[in-house]
Formats: C-alpha cells, sequence, structure tokens
C-alpha cells in the first residue's frame, strides 16, 4: 500500500516540493543545435526534422495548411465532439471577455496626465500537441483569449501524423476558434520557426501552449527572442480532503493527472488518517488501472504519489504552499474555508462536483497553467498574456518647473549629469 507520511516530513515529500524547470544536459544541448540550424536555414531545417520526426515525405509545401471553413469543418468530426467544442469556446470565452482591461487616464489638478495604455500582441503562436494525443481543447484554450485581447494574427503549428495529415479535430478547433494559420510542424523546430521566422512562417512576438520537454526547453531557450507563456513541466495536482470527502473522487482525481505524464506529481493532502487510508486503497487496487493508460499510472504510483498525514489546518495551508500545485482540488466538507489563506496554486477546484477534468474542457478557465513551483510567481494563462501595457505622462508647465530641482538631485546622485540638465533647463522661465 502506498505510504502514508507525516506533513511534517521533509524527507519523505522532497520530491513533491522540488520545483524549477531543469532539462537534462543532452536535451538543453540537442534543443539549442536545432534552434541554431532553423535559424540559419528556414524551411530546409524545418523539413529536415519533420521528416526525421514526423512525416518522412514532409516538403516546403507541405508546411502550411489550409485552415477550413467553419461549414467545411462541421463534417470533420463527430457531432457530439463538435458540440463539445462549441460549448469550451462559449465557456471559454466568456470567462476570458470578464477578464479583459481597458485604458486608463488621470489629470492632476496642476493639469498633468497620466494614463496606462492596452495594446494587443501583434502575432501569437500556439504550440498544440499532435503527435500521438489530439488535443483539441489546447487550442480552443490559446486562440479564444487571443482573439477576444484583440491580436491581429495568431498561429497554430501541430505536428503531423506519419501520414502527413493534421487530425480533424484540430482542424475543426481552429476554424472554430479563429485561428488565421496552421502549420503541420511540431517539436523545438516548430519553436524556433515561431521565434525567428522563415521564408513560410512569420516570426510572432509570444509563444503559448503545453509541449514536451523538447518543445518546452525550445521555449526557454528562445525567450528573449519573444515572449512566452512560460515553462510547462509535468501535471500535478494536490487534493485537499477530510472526513467528509468521497475516498474515490479523491483517488480518482490522483489517477486523472497520473495518466498524463510518468512524470506526474499527484498527491492527497488530509487531517483524517481514515480517509488517506480509503485512498490508498483505492491507488493500490483495481481501482487506479481499470480506465486505461494503466502503464503509466503505474509508474506515477510508484515513485511520484503522496497521501500527506497533517496534523492540522496549518500544516494542510504549508503543504499547499510548499507545492504551489498546478491544480488545487479541494474536496472538504467546507472548501471555500480555505480559499483565503490559499496564495500559491495554479487552478482552485472546490468541492466533489468540480472534477479538474472539468477546467481542462468546459469550465472556461484556462487549462494552461504553471507547473514545477511556477506558481509561486506566475499564473495560468489569462487575457492579459495577450496584450502589453504602455505607460504615458504628460507633465503640466507647473508640475515640471515644480519637479526640476528633486528630479535633478537625483539624476546628479545617480552619476547621470545629461538627465539633470533635461530637468534644469525646464527649471527656467520660458
Amino acid at each position: 500500500m502506498i505510504a502514508i507520511v507525516d506533513a511534517d516530513d521533509e524527507v519523505a515529500l522532497a520530491g513533491l516540493y522540488a520545483g524549477g524547470w531543469d532539462a537534462p544536459a543532452d536535451v538543453v544541448a540537442a534543443v539549442g543545435a536545432m534552434l541554431r540550424d532553423v535559424r540559419a536555414n528556414g524551411d530546409a531545417a524545418l523539413v529536415t526534422y519533420t521528416q526525421r520526426f514526423d512525416f518522412p515525405e514532409a516538403s516546403a509545401a507541405t508546411l502550411r495548411r489550409p485552415i477550413p471553413t467553419r461549414a467545411e469543418a462541421d463534417a470533420l468530426v463527430p457531432a457530439e465532439i463538435a458540440a463539445g467544442l462549441r460549448l469550451a469556446r462559449d465557456r471559454v470565452a466568456a470567462f476570458h471577455e470578464r477578464q479583459l482591461a481597458s485604458d486608463f487616464e488621470h489629470r492632476d489638478a496642476d493639469g498633468t496626465r497620466s494614463a496606462l495604455l492596452m495594446r494587443p500582441l501583434g502575432a501569437v503562436g500556439a504550440y498544440v500537441p499532435g503527435g500521438t494525443a489530439t488535443l483539441p481543447s489546447s487550442v480552443v484554450m490559446a486562440v479564444v483569449p487571443a482573439r477576444i485581447a484583440g491580436v491581429s494574427r495568431i498561429v497554430v503549428v501541430t505536428p503531423p501524423k506519419r501520414d502527413g495529415t493534421v487530425d480533424p479535430a484540430i482542424l475543426f478547433a481552429c476554424a472554430l476558434c479563429g485561428a488565421d494559420e496552421l502549420y503541420a510542424i511540431g517539436g523545438a523546430q516548430a519553436i524556433a520557426a515561431l521565434a525567428y521566422g522563415t521564408s513560410t512562417l512569420a516570426r510572432v512576438d509570444k509563444i503559448v501552449g503545453p509541449g514536451n520537454v523538447w518543445v518546452t526547453e525550445a521555449k526557454r531557450q528562445v525567450f528573449g527572442t519573444c515572449g512566452i507563456d512560460g515553462l510547462a513541466g509535468p501535471s500535478e495536482v494536490l487534493v485537499v480532503a477530510d472526513a467528509s470527502s468521497n475516498a474515490r473522487f479523491v483517488a480518482g482525481e490522483m489517477i486523472a493527472q497520473a495518466e498524463h505524464d510518468p512524470l506526474a506529481r499527484v498527491a492527497a493532502v488530509s487531517q483524517d488518517r481514515a480517509c488517506l487510508e480509503a485512498v490508498a486503497a483505492l491507488l493500490d487496487g483495481p481501482f487506479a488501472t481499470e480506465c486505461g493508460r494503466g502503464d503509466i499510472v503505474v509508474r506515477v504510483r510508484a515513485s511520484r504519489a503522496y497521501l500527506v498525514h497533517a496534523r492540522d489546518r496549518a500544516a494542510v495551508l504549508r503543504v499547499i504552499d510548499r507545492f504551489a500545485p498546478e491544480h488545487l482540488s479541494i474536496q472538504t466538507s467546507d472548501p471555500w474555508n480555505l480559499v483565503p489563506e490559499i496564495a500559491r496554486a495554479g487552478a482552485l477546484f472546490l468541492g466533489e462536483d468540480t472534477p479538474v477534468a472539468a477546467g481542462d474542457y468546459i469550465a472556461g478557465s484556462n487549462h494552461v497553467l504553471p507547473t514545477s513551483g511556477a506558481a509561486r510567481f506566475s499564473s495560468g494563462l489569462r487575457t492579459a498574456d495577450f496584450y502589453r501595457t504602455m505607460s504615458l505622462v504628460e507633465n503640466s508647465r507647473a508640475r515640471m518647473r515644480s519637479d526640476a530641482r528633486a528630479l535633478a538631485a537625483l539624476a546628479t546622485f545617480e552619476g547621470l549629469p545629461a538627465h539633470a540638465r533635461t530637468a534644469r533647463m525646464r527649471e527656467e522661465d520660458r
């Protein structure tokens, strides 16, 4: 049976609390070489990598793919999937429209004006995994908020299948959500193309979306050339439970995240040991593998699953704070009671009727979330990620004359005499 560990056992929980992005050295080196190759050789390098990893018959002509019309897209997927993706789009749109900010302007009594100006990014690239998995939901999560923010050019890149096709559900989602361009390119080479541009694919201002270790490391290395949303590592969940919790729901959330990736980290914390024992029994039994993807779940269960017994509420909060999980599921009798004291989590899911999967698909919140402890300092993808701000100041003459001496003094103190002169010049009568 999976061991139940004490919340104060730092050694036993070291793996749960380990954070940060640290790709293997061989991946770092290989990705760097691929980025340099694409930057130097453009489409030729993209074709070479696509032939090697995805579609053996790739050519420069197969890199860009047409996005179907809405009418054409309807025939690509089963009606139930189309309806589900439409629901996801509508919910995500509603949630992200409520996040929109607007310019603000202020005028002081002396006539000085200040403002903060919001401007959408010019071009955004959305990476959508699509080799062995089909993730049209990732199209929704990236494209819809970008469109709401006013981004004028939205590019989707996704790896083609071995036969060269792009999954029909991804085509449907691109049409549904209003993507402007689609490229059948995956891996680090796709990130390089988005960051540096090629003859076929013009560079973008920011790259968003999940990916494997190669994709994420590539995003890390191109940051500075363009923006990125963050460095998404393996999936994570922490479930907070108590004596009222349904052990099947608690274990179910842990298994659901475990099936994503052998490196996923899944945990439950509770003051009620009996609850944790019931969860442990489920994780050790057929319940853990009966849905499929059992090999992945078993690997996570063996070394990356944690059941944590907390002596009191303060200990529960410490576990949440130290882990800073991507997904925080609170399945207690009064989940809202904890919310005011939680500062570090990617997204919160409250109550036994709110599975994390709801956030992955149709709740409306975004499923691109910080992992590996990054919830300490970053947030999930949101509308604000698709625009930038500019500050604006217009001094009145009275304000400038009043400020000139202080401004000159500060600039002189910091060793910038030309800065100081610009202030003193404006102290004079004009």
